[in-house]
C-alpha cells in the first residue's frame, strides 16, 4: 500500500523550531519529487517547499515567506524527507502536507495538481 505519513507537528513558541518528516511506505521518495503544502485554518492550501529527485539529495526550493528560516532535505537511507522550520512565526501554524510527484523538477514544484500522492497532515501551532 502506497503511503506517506508525516510526523514531528506540535505546538511551539515563535521563535522555535520543529521538524518535520515525511516517510513512506510502498514507495522510494528518492524517485519522487517532494513538496511540503499548509493549510490554516480559513485559507487555502498554500506551497512551502520542494525538492527534486536524486540520490545526491535534491535540489531544494522555497517560497519566499520561509526561505532563509525553512530548509528541506532528503534521508535516503530512511526513506525520509525532512523540513527543518526555524525561527517560527504565528503565521506559520497551518496542517504541514508532504506530496510526492513523480515528475522531476529541479525548480520550485508546488503546483498541486502535479503531485500524486498526499500524507495526512502534521499540525503545527505556533503560540506563546
Amino acid at each position: 500500500q502506497l503511503q506517506l505519513v508525516e510526523s514531528g507537528g506540535g505546538l511551539v513558541q515563535p521563535g522555535g523550531s520543529l521538524r518535520l518528516s515525511c516517510t513512506a511506505s510502498g514507495l522510494t521518495l528518492e524517485d519522487y519529487t517532494i513538496g511540503w503544502f499548509r493549510q490554516a485554518p480559513g485559507k487555502e492550501r498554500e506551497g512551502v517547499s520542494s525538492i527534486s529527485r536524486g540520490t545526491d539529495g535534491g535540489v531544494a526550493n522555497y517560497m519566499y515567506y520561509v526561505k532563509g528560516r525553512f530548509t528541506i532535505s532528503r534521508d535516503n537511507a530512511k526513506n525520509t524527507v525532512h523540513l527543518q522550520m526555524n525561527a517560527l512565526k504565528p503565521e506559520d501554524a497551518a496542517i504541514y502536507y508532504c506530496a510526492a510527484a513523480r515528475r522531476d523538477s529541479s525548480w520550485l514544484f508546488l503546483e498541486e495538481h502535479n503531485y500524486d500522492y498526499w500524507g495526512q497532515g502534521t499540525q503545527v501551532i505556533v503560540s506563546s
